[in-house]
């Protein structure tokens, strides 16, 4: 998390993270082997090591929501079918294959695997202070439709103003 921690926005700015600190709990989930190279003391690597990470990103999000910071998470939720389009046509279409990444093939045989990781990742993590919200993606029109009515609302409801003029640039005399 200090990753994130270090990047975040001052207060009144915007941030975007795409995945952050939830790859600890999804793709290590999925490839234990990255936990076993991670070098952490052993007796920090039981069975209870998703709980308690689950617990310290519900504890983390609270601490910012605590201090101002606004969050909102998006599952975009692919269908494996449409999944499987996309990476095909990544394949063929010779405009698209800067996308294309052999690894994903390998990626894609432990769907299974993801999907567990997700469900447990959104049911433990998904709180009032900082819901989860699942946008079904496989239309990208919707998918943005979707995520855009949720910026709104928050938008809305933040309310943001435009300083007064006494504390803009107005009272600036350029020579």
């Amino acid at each position: 998390m200090w990753r994130c921690s270090i990047n975040l926005p001052e207060r009144v700015r915007i941030g975007i993270f795409n995945r952050s600190y939830y790859e600890e709990m999804l793709v290590v989930r999925a490839h234990p082997e990255i936990l076993a190279r991670q070098k952490l003391p052993p007796h920090l690597v039981t069975k209870n090591i998703w709980r308690e990470r689950f617990e310290d990103v519900v504890a983390y999000e609270r601490y910012l929501a605590r201090n101002g910071v606004l969050i909102l998470k998006f599952f975009l939720n692919v269908s494996k079918d449409e999944q499987r389009e996309r990476l095909e046509s990544r394949r063929v279409e010779e405009h698209k294959q800067w996308k294309f990444n052999v690894g994903d093939l390998e990626e894609r045989k432990l769907w299974g695997d993801y999907m567990a990781a997700y469900e447990a990742a959104l049911s433990k993590t998904s709180t009032e202070h900082a819901p989860w919200y699942i946008v079904p993606a496989d239309r990208k029109w919707y998918r943005n439709w979707a995520i855009l009515r949720v910026l709104l609302g928050a938008m809305e409801e933040l309310d943001p103003q435009f300083p007064p003029e006494e504390d803009g640039l107005a009272h600036l005399e350029i020579v």
